[in-house]
């Protein structure tokens, strides 16, 4: 479960290595995404050599996406996974016949994220399919049993409140939903967690400050996937939440894994 103490009566958590309040830590998240939005692309391909890209085409190919489907992406940020369903889902609507065409909602607590994605030429071709909503992962501002799928890559650990969001996930997911959650996470042996941990401590903050000129919110991203439970801790929580048949699958060593569930 998301780790939480008390603090003059309010609730703690982690923002990296320092421990904050809830308030506290939407209010810096808000901060460092409003920082980051017209980088967070190019810094994201950096950081990775490109391989968030193909994590994020596998994390599509397993919730296999089929015509008229509903898609949520929460944190959607610059709207990449809503692209690639929106585009996978067409492409089984040719291969079947069918004009069916799926939908997908953006959804991001902070509005520079959203207004990042908005002018994306690669999205304007689908029209008033793809819809921008800012809001809350904990809190989404959306009716019990909307969408078939539910998305949310690289932001889960951001929220102040993992299992009330994950709760919120399985409300707004349909009976038979699935839940995709693409996140950064722990490597499967010692000896490579030491050789991550010393590039990304070394060298993403100083791309951070070369890039984005914004060093001290790429510190707390890196500080913020040390934070994050390990893969089998957290698929405890999404069980908790309420999904069944959950699974993970480890990318890159562990670098990524994608959390996989259903709402049955």
């Amino acid at each position: 479960m998301t780790l939480m103490s008390t603090q003059n009566g309010e609730k703690t958590v982690s923002f990296g290595f320092e421990t904050v309040t809830e308030a506290e830590k939407v209010k810096r998240v808000k901060g460092v995404f409003q920082s980051v939005a017209s980088k967070y692309d190019i810094m994201n391909d950096m950081m990775s050599a490109g391989i968030h890209r193909i994590w994020k085409h596998d994390t599509i190919a397993r919730l296999n996406p089929q015509p008229g489907e509903t898609l949520l992406d929460v944190a959607g940020g610059t709207g990449d996974v809503a692209h690639a369903f929106l585009t996978r889902s067409d492409r089984a609507a040719r291969r079947q016949g069918r004009d069916n065409p799926s939908t997908a909602c953006v959804c991001d607590i902070n509005s520079a994220m959203l207004q990042a994605g908005m002018p994306r030429q690669s999205l304007k071709k689908f029209g008033d399919r793809v819809s921008w909503v800012c809001g809350d992962a904990t809190a989404l501002p959306f009716p019990d049993r909307s969408f078939d799928a539910l998305t949310i890559a690289f932001g889960i650990r951001n929220v102040a409140d993992r299992d009330r969001a994950l709760r919120e996930f399985y409300r707004v997911l349909k009976p038979g939903g699935r839940l995709a959650i693409l996140e950064f996470s722990h490597m499967t042996t010692p000896m490579l967690q030491s050789a991550y941990d010393a590039y990304s401590f070394r060298v993403i903050p100083a791309l951070g400050q070369l890039v984005a000129g914004d060093r001290a919110s790429y510190q707390y991203l890196i500080e913020s996937i040390r934070q994050f439970p390990k893969q089998s801790e957290f698929l405890g929580e999404i069980e908790a939440a309420g999904f069944s048949n959950a699974s993970v699958t480890n990318f890159s060593g562990g670098i990524a894994a994608l959390h996989f569930a259903w709402a049955l």
